[in-house]
């Protein structure tokens, strides 16, 4: 069945919204964040950002689905210096102050290169933080939440496209034998 290409949005973006949420949390569950980790997201992200490009979905709500897990991905991929808190902060504004927190909590070094995130910073963060959340008031989401909500369901709305056929001039096949069901007016 060929979908109109609104039509393949919503469907795209409805189940693309289900498995990203799913992915979120299974990341916020995890204890192997890491940059590389975060490398390995965002690229596997831009290849679905680019299909999405291909098939011309790109100002539709499908891209706007995909901001939280790939804020978290630019989280994990982002220096976490004190310079760096308020740009963070802008940077994750679809992501819950608990998630951002989590998220740099349960961050891992890969290798001998990488550090810990330092507790001080964790700390500005949330300051950081709790400032975003009393300015934006926050979203429906609410600032303790820290898993997404997987059976949110998109309101989906079909356009209605009159059909150029009159009803009146369709005969209808005598072997479907639905002459006692309908009549023709």
């Amino acid at each position: 069945m060929f979908l109109h290409g609104y039509q393949l949005a919503i469907s795209f973006s409805c189940s693309t919204s289900f498995v990203l949420k799913k992915s979120l949390n299974n990341l916020l569950l995890r204890k192997d964040m890491s940059l590389t980790k975060g490398m390995q997201i965002r690229y596997n992200l831009s290849h679905l950002e680019q299909w999405c490009r291909d098939l011309h979905m790109q100002h539709s709500e499908v891209i706007e689905t995909l901001q939280p897990i790939v804020q978290a991905s630019q989280l994990l991929q982002a220096r976490k210096t004190d310079e760096d808190v308020q740009s963070i902060s802008d940077m994750c504004d679809k992501l819950t102050t608990s998630q951002i927190v989590k998220i740099l909590n349960l961050y891992t070094p890969a290798d001998e290169y990488e550090e810990r995130v330092p507790i001080s910073f964790i700390r500005k963060m949330q300051q950081c933080l709790a400032k975003r959340d009393e300015q934006s008031q926050l979203v429906a989401s609410g600032p303790s939440t820290l898993l997404m909500d997987t059976k949110y369901a998109f309101p989906i709305r079909f356009p209605f496209n009159p059909s150029n056929i009159q009803l009146e001039d369709i005969v209808l096949p005598d072997c479907l034998d639905l002459h006692h069901i309908l009549r023709k007016v």
